[in-house]
């Protein structure tokens, strides 16, 4: 109507109806005031989940069970340790100086969540809370996944490119999605906001724009220890694999 009336059009009425109206906010973009991230160096850290109780083996705490003389958490561990990940943050619950001892030498970060029994919720929030300012994101591993590897970290990593949109990375196999799960930095108040016992997974759903998925071989980003029929099974493919 300025335009239309002869009037003149200054640069502050124009970037106004933009910001306040024809260029709406969503995840995959930052508000346009907002200094886009340098490309070079991004920095995701490494949140370990080990907090929990092991409920459902019906006893002994799982992540201190032993596959080839080394305690499952330590496998889980050793692999987050050597991928790019950096800083390995390990949160620690039940039994935790046991599980301190099991990763006696690594180069990590303890967090104990007090809160442990109130479920997965609590120790989400504790390792997310614990991630240095400094970095752009954080795989949040399963301490009970020891088919895990470094390489399927490295993948996650790779993929993960706020720029073209790819703030949340997953793994899938054979069609279905996995563990662990790359989360921007972008997302942590979400994360932070979890209650009770569950995981993160249904914000994948609600922000399924800015998540993409790495296809891999195999069925180790979906096999978690949570029985003892799981642990054998699991032990008995490990071995396997090593005397190939």
């Amino acid at each position: 109507m300025r335009l239309l009336a002869g009037l003149d059009v200054p640069r502050a009425a124009i970037t106004g109806m933009g910001v306040g109206g024809l260029l709406m906010e969503f995840v995959t973009r930052p508000q346009p005031r907002a200094e886009p991230p340098a490309v070079a160096g991004r920095r995701i850290a490494a949140v370990v989940l080990a907090a929990g109780r092991s409920t459902r083996m019906g006893g002994p705490n799982k992540l201190l069970a032993e596959i080839r003389g080394r305690p499952l958490v330590r496998i889980v561990v050793d692999e987050a340790v050597a991928s790019h990940a950096k800083p390995v943050i390990v949160v620690v619950g039940h039994e935790r100086g046991e599980v301190e001892k099991a990763l006696a030498g690594l180069p990590v970060q303890f967090v104990h969540n007090p809160d442990f029994a109130q479920g997965l919720g609590t120790s989400l929030k504790a390792g997310i809370a614990a991630v240095p300012a400094e970095a752009d994101g954080a795989i949040v591993c399963l301490a009970d996944m020891p088919q895990v590897d470094a390489s399927l970290l490295n993948r996650l990593i790779a993929a993960f490119d706020p720029d073209r949109g790819a703030l949340i990375v997953m793994p899938t196999a054979e069609g279905r999605r996995g563990n662990p799960v790359l989360w921007s930095r972008r997302f942590f108040p979400d994360l932070m906001a979890i209650e009770g016992d569950v995981g993160a997974r249904h914000f994948i759903g609600r922000y399924s724009e800015a998540a993409v998925e790495v296809p891999l071989e195999g069925k180790a980003a979906l096999v978690d220890v949570d029985t003892p029929e799981a642990l054998i099974g699991v032990k008995a493919a490990i071995e396997e694999a090593f005397s190939k």
